[in-house]
């Protein structure tokens, strides 16, 4: 018993002598290895991380106005010696032509005389002059931002009434001509729409449209009541 005893421990102290230098080789590249991942993965207290500036600006109290004043919000702040000084254009205003040499206002006053109404009873000219932008100058409508109905071929044009009355209140997205067409005018545009794009027989008068006529149109639009 004794003599195995003895044995075992001649074994194992020669096993443990063999594999010494192995385990001190294992156990200093292990050390070594660790030392190198260490130092790759610290950074210096200097090195400014998101950390250390989400750290700083807890620390630090928020100037809300300093973006606008260094001008990071793209306004313009002026000193007091800029708002002081004359004001300058920045346009040149001197090239834009003056009210009474503007072409497009010269035209604008032969059409209506310097009011907002029309002054023409032709009505193929109202027509083409306020509806034709929209409805076409052939009555044909239109796809496009909107709808625009068609005015020619349309049966709801048998009725001159029907016309008169959204000419007088508006439909809409079209606006009244209450306050830009007389009587007269505005029958004058309605029969053009009866009969030169529809061919109806009906005539229109001055006295159909002063039938439908109020004082004042209304202030929202009928087809939402």
């Amino acid at each position: 018993m004794d003599n195995a005893i003895v044995k075992k421990a001649i074994v194992k102290k020669k096993v443990m002598k063999n594999m010494t230098p192995k385990l001190l080789t294992v156990m200093l590249l292990s050390l070594l290895s660790s030392a190198a991942l260490l130092g790759c993965s610290q950074q210096s207290d200097d090195e400014v991380t998101i950390s250390t500036v989400q750290d700083q600006d807890s620390l630090t109290t928020n100037d809300y106005q300093a973006s606008r004043n260094t001008g990071a919000w793209g306004g313009v702040y002026m000193s007091r010696e800029e708002l002081a000084a004359p004001a300058i254009n920045i346009v040149d205003n001197s090239s834009l032509p003056t009210m009474d040499s503007d072409p497009s206002i010269a035209e604008w006053e032969a059409k209506f005389e310097g009011t907002n109404a029309f002054v023409t009873t032709d009505g193929k000219k109202l027509y083409h002059d306020s509806c034709a932008a929209c409805h076409m100058h052939k009555g044909e409508g239109a796809y496009g931002a909107g709808y625009y109905p068609p005015l020619a071929d349309n049966s709801k044009m048998q009725s001159k009434y029907y016309i008169i009355d959204i000419l007088i209140n508006g439909f809409r997205g079209m606006p009244s001509f209450h306050k830009m067409m007389n009587d007269e005018q505005m029958a004058a545009v309605t029969q053009y729409v009866v009969s030169d794009l529809n061919g109806y027989t009906d005539t229109v008068t001055a006295e159909d449209v002063a039938q439908l006529r109020h004082a004042v149109p209304p202030a929202s639009d009928p087809s939402d009541e």
